[in-house]
């Protein structure tokens, strides 16, 4: 569904959901996370249904995360060296 542009071959460190993951780097953090097969982001509070990002450009919110502590929209934040994400993906669904 999504490749990676193989020319692009700095990656960088982050920790997603507790764990130590390789992202590529360069990129807002829901491209990033498409990049490495993360296509779920949150699950839905409705539905209880996993939600993955659609727009891309920060007017759908279905990429809302925890981001170093804050909720904000992985598409309009750069990923970073370090940067803590939790999707929260196991408080609401049971996914992981």
């Amino acid at each position: 569904m999504f490749k990676h542009d193989s020319s692009t071959t700095t990656s960088i460190e982050v920790i997603l959901d507790g764990q130590p993951t390789t992202v590529p780097a360069e990129m807002n953090l829901a491209a990033a996370l498409l990049a490495i097969g993360k296509i779920v982001s949150k699950i839905s509070p409705t539905s209880k249904k996993p939600c993955s990002p659609h727009c891309l450009m920060g007017v759908c919110f279905e990429c809302l995360m925890e981001i170093d502590g804050v909720q904000r929209q992985a598409c309009m934040t750069t990923v970073t060296e370090g940067m803590v994400i939790n999707r929260n993906l196991g408080e609401e669904g049971g996914l992981s």
